[in-house]
């Protein structure tokens, strides 16, 4: 999944692998989101009794419920959160973000409200903002920025978060290293929101075991990190030019390690094809969810043709469904298709049906239930949604990408495209 968070700019610091493998990064406090371009929620539970170690909290909460953040700080840090959530009434949040247990010392959280559609036409209130905790020490500081969101409690669409706020890292450390005389841009990503930067241990013999930190590398200069061939965990060993290398002597901040040549072997991964705007999109052949072949984008000559990637359980491609439901029905007929690829998991055909339906989604959809490893996703290594592509289903030439195709800019993306090809 994509949000919107403004990218901040750090010092870069360069380090060699092979003479010196010591590694020194930066801490990047907030933005990295946007740099990175995926976030993975995670869950912080909501309960009506105080913790004991919250010692103080503001006067005048009218109807506060209480969590923990559970990311590593300095010894003895614990972040608390209250969420002040009155019936009919604007809710407060509010986090201890230096986690002494005293909540009347800190910033306020940023916090605000925004309708968003349900089911019947009905309109709900999706809060979401910023915080910042201190995962870091006197000596070395980390002022560490997560995104926080929270679903209507009230809508039924979303009972299984009725007490859930969901967060994500937009913290990381950041730097470059060198292989080999190459340098290349690096990020270390907190991806589980943990604090700690050396993730947790893997259990043996499991190969999809994940520490929750990757290590991002720019192997192929294209300004950004794919998540095949760039994006590494840090406690599995890695091949970069066909060396294999693993990070050890890893700080908690991640802004220290050493990255060692490896006694065991593993394969290099090839980096993902290059779907920027002005290059051929990757064709492809499959099955619709009503049966129908389909190939992409030979099957759309003298259309613009949307490829979507998405998912029933993706809060932020919901929030995209209304605009983009409105475009097709208004510009379907001077030539705009759209082909969507879920990655809802198995036995979701039900409701992926019901969601296109009640949602009024008429283009045709690609679905295996194989979630991240959908096989259209796994070609095009798709690792966070909504994702599409803007197609000239003559060339396949890519028209656009990303932003351009969200919200207010949907249309105006659509409009140009659509009057290009009507002229040509």
């Amino acid at each position: 999944m994509k949000i919107f968070l403004a990218a901040l700019t750090t010092a870069v610091l360069v380090s060699s692998v092979g003479a010196d493998n010591s590694v020194t990064l930066k801490p990047m406090e907030k933005g990295a989101m946007k740099e990175i371009g995926f976030y993975m929620p995670q869950r912080l539970t909501l309960v009506a009794e105080k913790p004991a170690t919250l010692k103080k909290v503001p006067d005048g909460l009218a109807a506060p419920r209480y969590g923990v953040l559970p990311l590593a700080g300095a010894e003895g840090v614990v972040f608390h959160v209250v969420l002040d959530e009155p019936q009919g009434r604007p809710t407060k949040l509010l986090v201890d973000s230096n986690g002494n247990g005293d909540l009347t010392d800190d910033a306020p959280a940023e916090w605000s409200g925004k309708p968003q559609p349900g089911q019947a036409g009905k309109k709900y209130t999706m809060y979401s903002g910023t915080v910042a905790v201190q995962i870091g020490t006197s000596a070395s500081p980390f002022r560490a920025s997560l995104g926080m969101y929270r679903f209507d409690p009230s809508d039924p669409g979303r009972a299984a978060l009725k007490n859930v706020i969901l967060y994500y890292r937009d913290y990381a450390a950041t730097g470059e290293l060198t292989f080999g005389g190459k340098t290349m841009k690096a990020m270390l990503s907190d991806d589980a929101a943990a604090g700690d930067f050396r993730g947790k241990a893997l259990e043996e013999g499991k190969e999809d075991a994940w520490s929750g930190v990757t290590l991002m590398l720019d192997v192929n200069g294209n300004g950004k990190f794919d998540s095949r061939g760039e994006s590494f965990d840090v406690r599995k060993p890695f091949n970069i030019a066909g060396t294999t290398y693993e990070i050890a002597d890893m700080a908690r901040d991640g802004l220290s390690f050493r990255v060692v040549k490896s006694t065991k072997k593993v394969d290099e991964v090839p980096t993902p094809p290059d779907h920027s705007v002005g290059k051929k999109i990757m064709p492809f052949e499959s099955k619709t969810m009503d049966g129908q072949t389909v190939k992409f984008p030979e099957d759309f000559k003298g259309k613009v043709v949307m490829l979507d990637f998405w998912a029933t359980w993706c809060g932020p491609c919901m929030g995209e469904v209304p605009g983009l439901a409105a475009a097709y029905e208004k510009r379907h007929s001077k030539g705009f298709e759209i082909l969507g690829v879920t990655l809802d998991k198995e036995n979701a055909k039900d409701k992926i049906k019901q969601v296109t339906g009640e949602n009024k989604m008429n283009w045709a959809q690609i679905y295996d239930g194989k979630f991240w490893k959908a096989a259209i996703a796994d070609k095009y290594a798709i690792n966070s949604i909504p994702a599409a592509f803007l197609v000239d289903g003559d060339t396949g030439e890519i028209l656009a990408v990303g932003n351009s195709l969200r919200g207010d800019n949907l249309e105006k993306t659509l409009d140009a495209a659509l009057e290009k090809k009507a002229k040509n």
